[in-house]
């Protein structure tokens, strides 16, 4: 049985695939709370606070720095945006558990399509002139200091 490696990811666009594990932290904390049976409202205040303080700016990101890259006719630049669409109408909603669940799902999805296959199409694509002024303005970017207390994914 041969072992999974990990990707190899450029060091330009390293700072959104850390951003990346921490949105899987929010996928499986999701998914621990839903089979904890903690309420659902208490969940959904994890996810806005989750939004608000990180996913919010990690899609403006990807979008307003990554996409401008790409033609309009690219599909995985569709895809992106398509999914976060998608992303950002589910968290606008209500959020209860068959919700949650969706949301759990469609962000992890998410996650690996654009650690397989978009940033491997953006690094084979963009010159390192261009990786190297995305991975700049990342860094430019403030990050939330702010911690969540209720740990309700430990609960049992």
């Amino acid at each position: 049985m041969s072992a999974i490696k990990p990707i190899k990811r450029s060091e330009q666009l390293s700072p959104l695939s850390r951003e990346h594990h921490e949105a899987l932290l929010l996928v499986w904390k999701i998914r621990q709370g839903l089979k904890n049976k903690i309420a659902p409202e208490e969940i959904a205040a994890y996810v806005h606070w989750f939004w608000n303080n990180h996913l919010h700016l990690h899609f403006s990101q990807e979008e307003h720095l990554l996409l401008p890259h790409l033609p309009g006719s690219d599909e995985m630049a569709k895809q992106l945006q398509a999914e976060h669409h998608e992303v950002r109408e589910l968290i606008a909603g209500q959020l209860n558990a068959a919700s949650l669940a969706v949301l759990a799902g469609k962000m992890n999805d998410h996650i690996r399509f654009e650690e397989r296959k978009l940033f491997p199409h953006i690094e084979q694509k963009l010159s390192l002139g261009q990786l190297n002024s995305i991975h700049k303005q990342l860094d430019q970017q403030p990050h939330c200091a702010e911690k969540w207390e209720n740990e309700f994914w430990l609960k049992k």
